[in-house]
């Protein structure tokens, strides 16, 4: 039995952190990771697809050219060259990663954990060796995985997820994606501008289902622009192999059922906590209807010592929010903090083109808890910036709280969406009034200035 202080199950952007700071801090510190350290993020997620964003951003704006009175010939996409540009950039931050963790001190074991009390960690390491670990304190970073639905055919056509499709070596002629929500939306319009014909199969009633009905109306009116075919409303039935070794996907519509065949198939239907690969029922530690293990707002969960973080305790699977999972328990374990993560704001950014940029209260929150609120709105159109720069597509709308005139929250669809929003969240965290950045001078002729614009149409 090998003994330390902390045992960190999984090297993402919380655990990967955490186990340097109590290591640093004098702390025996075993980090067992069963692939890549740097979790998703670094990995299969932000990282890998905001690079390959980068690309299909460049692609459209070559297509364009001509909109800004540049003439291009002969461009084409090299799906081989855009895979190795991003994977250097994934093994550059993925070996940093490795080797900070190395240098603090961290024991970091790769293989397979799983619990056999609630202090006791069986590790199977990748070079076949087995490992019984106990500590004091466990922490629980294990993150989750493309979830797969139980469609009938799925087992028998060769379906990408949000990994696999990154590692295409071509440009799908036809890609169909069942699942409308962000990962959809960013690899649909991805490929849409490398060159594939897409089409998007949504169950639900609009794309973005935690979103306002006008920002997914908006994003779905900007992606038809695009050319990407959207279904809503439909469920899709069974899916099979045709003869070409592409896929016919059939499906419930409105309108009657509908068949469409495509040559690849993206199932981008949500993420599951990797909490059943655990052997938890080996412990206490509790779980709720759908795997994510339960904690309180100090991360514990309801075995003192046993801690959960990121993905696999459910609630927003953002790298930002893993990484303040991390701060707190830096905090509350090494610095006799007391810090909880319901204090804290929730910001994100879908990288579709325009961005959409979300922080605090959507309109649908507000409704829904019975909190007044007035609404500024604007088109992207009324700042002068996206006209000169002609990206102009979407809007930005603001909550105000009526008596302090705080801003509640707000929806950024537009050029840059992710850093107007941030502005809005430095706002929010300051407690500035709407009237400070309504009457604000700021330079002209950039996106900020919008803000003058958007406050002045405060309702």
């Amino acid at each position: 039995m090998d003994v330390f202080n902390t045992i960190i199950i999984g090297a993402g952007q919380a655990g990967n952190p955490l186990s340097q700071a109590l290591a640093e801090s004098g702390e025996h510190v075993a980090l067992i990771e069963e692939q890549f350290v740097g979790g998703t993020c670094i990995n299969f997620g932000c990282t890998p697809t905001k690079s390959m964003v980068a690309s299909a951003e460049v692609t459209y704006l070559v297509n364009r050219a001509m909109d800004f009175g540049v003439e291009i010939e002969g461009m084409t996409v090299d799906m081989k060259k855009i895979k190795a540009r991003k994977a250097e950039i994934v093994i550059s931050f993925r070996e940093g990663s490795r080797d900070r963790i190395i240098k603090s001190g961290v024991e970091l074991i790769f293989g397979t954990a799983s619990f056999m009390d609630h202090k006791t960690v069986k590790v199977v390491t990748n070079e076949g060796e087995s490992r019984e670990l106990t500590a004091d304190k466990v922490i629980i970073d294990a993150g989750g995985r493309p979830r797969i639905p139980d469609l009938e055919g799925l087992a028998s056509v060769p379906y990408l997820d949000s990994t696999s499709i990154m590692e295409l070596e071509t440009v799908p002629e036809h890609l169909i994606i069942l699942g409308g929500g962000y990962i959809a939306v960013e690899f649909g319009q991805m490929f849409r501008r490398f060159g594939s014909d897409v089409t998007i199969i949504q169950h639900a009633e609009q794309l973005l289902t935690r979103e306002d009905e006008d920002v997914a109306e908006e994003l779905q009116s900007i992606l038809e622009e695009d050319g990407i075919k959207v279904f809503l409303n439909t469920d899709t039935t069974a899916v099979e192999k045709d003869q070409r070794g592409g896929v016919t996907l059939r499906a419930k519509h409105p309108e009657g059922e509908i068949t469409i065949n495509g040559s690849h198939l993206l199932v981008a239907v949500g993420r599951v906590p990797n909490s059943d690969r655990l052997d938890l029922e080996k412990t206490s530690v509790e779980k709720d209807s759908r795997g994510y293990i339960k904690v309180n707002g100090h991360l514990e969960t309801n075995i003192p010592g046993i801690y959960a973080t990121g993905d696999i305790k459910g609630g927003p699977a953002f790298t930002h929010i893993a990484y303040d999972d991390y701060r707190i328990l830096k905090a509350n374990l090494l610095e006799d903090g007391n810090l909880d993560m319901h204090d804290r704001l929730v910001p994100y950014v879908l990288f579709s083109d325009p961005q959409l940029g979300r922080i605090g209260l959507s309109e649908k929150d507000a409704q829904r808890q019975g909190i007044e609120y007035l609404l500024a709105k604007i088109p992207m159109r009324y700042i002068a910036r996206t006209l000169e720069i002609d990206q102009s597509r979407g809007f930005i709308k603001a909550l105000v709280d009526p008596e302090s005139e705080h801003i509640l929250g707000a929806a950024v669809l537009g050029y840059n969406g992710g850093e107007i929003m941030s502005m809005l969240e430095i706002a929010m965290i300051g407690e500035i009034s709407y009237q400070k950045l309504r009457d604000g001078v700021f330079a002209h002729p950039t996106l900020a200035e919008g803000l003058n614009n958007l406050f002045a149409k405060l309702q």
